[in-house]
């Protein structure tokens, strides 16, 4: 059992503090209730484009990373489609070291031209290397244009383009700042050897007296039902033919979201899962195959990925999954299959309450979704699905108009591969 008292600022900066008396240690993380999905269609990428301009200088601490060495710590940062998140791990006697260094980037940042030239140039080079030169880097580009079609889900966290990151200009960037860097947009966490009583005047000192912004409630569109199957074919310069089948599934808070996580632990976590039984070990057809779902906010993903064994085509690969998939629809998981993925998930959320920064990220994230209180009640939530859940969802997920599938073929493989499939813009199906 997680235990934390929680309050709130004037300005609207919710705070938890969890108390950790076993630790000389401090983390303190700030979750930021803005992603991916936030940006403009046609500016897109600036949610993570921050994840770099918070660690170049705020109004009065023109080093950030500098500060946080010389107080003996730690500093990260992740952004995805729906967050954004900032943790300083460090020697609890320190922690008022962290919140300086937070409160003054959420009150202000160095808005320069230079820094903003600088930070651009770094995420322009980390587009180029992990997604466009990388082999396989735009999978999820491809993907999410596929599986998504009005949502802003349809694009990646580090952007739709390329062009969107180099032609940002400063006033847009400084916009989406007082837009969603708020205190009334932000979770604080506090975890460690700290006492609260201690702690909190500290905070309200730091973060007291930032100014809220102004309410930001989302009005996203919402992605319609899919009712035909959408398949794409590309053809790149990879080691191996590679194999996507991603299906719409449930929002992160929908009850239905628990069965489709252990529906995809049977079917593609670890080696004893039943894909990697059947298919990599018995018909020997995938060198590795996974399947997993996207933990989002709005409805998400269920994706079954793997690379295929050379002789193997990815017509013979999809209709074995798909024979995988319908043994499940047409009978129960055996109770000790189903409570063997619950154990395996049980062990992961015991390994992460292991660490404190893992509480910390857990603590922010669950409030974040609706209730803190929630991380101490996911493994009941899943221990409730029963055999019966499985089978249903897996018999409403699995459906073929639901389907969207590609292709990843490896051009030395396929030399009558034609010029049009090896550009960006792959050949495809009319999108229905």
């Amino acid at each position: 059992m997680i235990q934390f008292e929680r309050f709130t600022l004037s300005n609207g900066l919710k705070v938890l503090v969890h108390e950790d008396p076993h630790t000389a240690y401090v983390v303190v993380n700030v979750l930021y209730n803005v992603g991916a999905r936030d940006e403009d269609p046609e500016k897109t990428g600036f949610a993570h484009l921050f994840e770099h301009l918070m660690f170049g200088g705020s109004k009065h601490i023109p080093d950030y990373d500098q500060e946080v060495q010389r107080a003996g710590g730690e500093n990260n940062a992740f952004t995805n489609n729906d967050i954004t998140n900032y943790y300083i791990k460090l020697p609890a006697v320190n922690v008022e070291t962290a919140l300086w260094l937070e409160s003054d980037r959420m009150l202000e940042l160095d808005f320069s031209e230079k820094n903003l030239d600088v930070q651009r140039k770094v995420v322009c080079e980390e587009f180029k290397e992990h997604y466009l030169n990388k082999p396989y880097g735009d999978v999820w580009q491809i993907l999410r244009e596929m599986a998504y079609q009005v949502h802003p889900y349809r694009w990646m966290t580090i952007g739709k383009e390329l062009a969107h990151i180099e032609q940002a200009r400063l006033e847009d960037v400084k916009a989406f700042f007082y837009k969603h860097y708020r205190p009334n947009h932000a979770i604080l966490v506090v975890a460690g050897g700290i006492r609260c009583q201690e702690v909190k005047p500290l905070i309200e000192k730091w973060f007291g007296d930032i100014p809220a912004g102004a309410p930001y409630h989302r009005q996203l569109p919402q992605e319609p039902e899919q009712r035909a199957k959408r398949t794409r074919t590309v053809c790149k310069d990879v080691p191996a033919d590679a194999l996507y089948m991603a299906f719409p599934m449930c929002a992160r808070l929908d009850e239905a979201y628990y069965a489709t996580e252990l529906l995809a632990q049977i079917l593609g976590e670890g080696e004893s899962s039943r894909l990697h039984q059947q298919l990599v070990k018995e018909k020997k057809y995938f060198s590795q195959i996974h399947a997993y779902v996207l933990e989002s906010a709005d409805p998400g993903l269920l994706v079954i990925e793997g690379k295929l064994l050379q002789g193997i085509t990815p017509e013979q690969a999809e209709k074995a999954i798909w024979d995988v998939v319908q043994e499940v629809q047409a009978n129960k998981i055996p109770e000790q299959e189903l409570q063997k993925a619950k154990n395996k998930l049980e062990s992961l959320f015991a390994f992460e309450e292991t660490s404190l920064l893992g509480r910390a990220i857990n603590l922010a994230f669950f409030e974040w979704l609706g209730k803190a209180e929630w991380i101490n009640e996911q493994m009941h939530r899943f221990e409730a699905v029963s055999t019966d859940a499985v089978q249903q969802l897996a018999q409403q997920l699995f459906q073929e108009q639901k389907a969207n599938v590609l292709y990843y073929l490896s051009q030395a493989m396929h030399p009558s591969c034609t010029a049009a499939q090896h550009t960006d813009h792959p050949v495809a199906q009319p999108q229905q």
